[in-house]
């Protein structure tokens, strides 16, 4: 199954799962980490940080739990892509770039 973790973003056609905090996406990949195909990650969690900070998060307790899913990113926060993408190189995962009508813009 294909989860897309986003707090603003609709989830689009193809996903079967979204999610957008952090609390409740560590929960669901815990129970479902076998079953994930794709793991479709934001950067920014906005109105959703409270519920256990940005989704970089969820990339640091992978780390720690030792589970590896196939990661995309589609943030429009380009140093937040950049430290999300360190995490993934570092921990050998698959990384699949997100599709072009995925891709977020900057916007300043």
């Amino acid at each position: 199954m294909k989860v897309w973790i986003d707090d603003l973003r609709p989830i689009p056609k193809g996903y079967d799962i979204w999610i957008k905090r952090v609390d409740k996406a560590i929960d669901f990949i815990s129970i479902h980490k076998d079953e994930i195909s794709l793991l479709d990650l934001d950067h920014d969690a906005g109105d959703y940080f409270c519920y256990g900070g940005d989704y970089i998060k969820i990339l640091d307790w992978m780390e720690e739990k030792g589970i590896s899913i196939p990661i995309s990113i589609h943030s429009g926060n380009p140093v937040g892509i950049k430290k999300m993408q360190q995490i993934i190189k570092h921990c050998g995962w698959v990384y699949i770039d997100a599709p072009d009508e995925i891709v977020c813009d900057v916007i300043f």
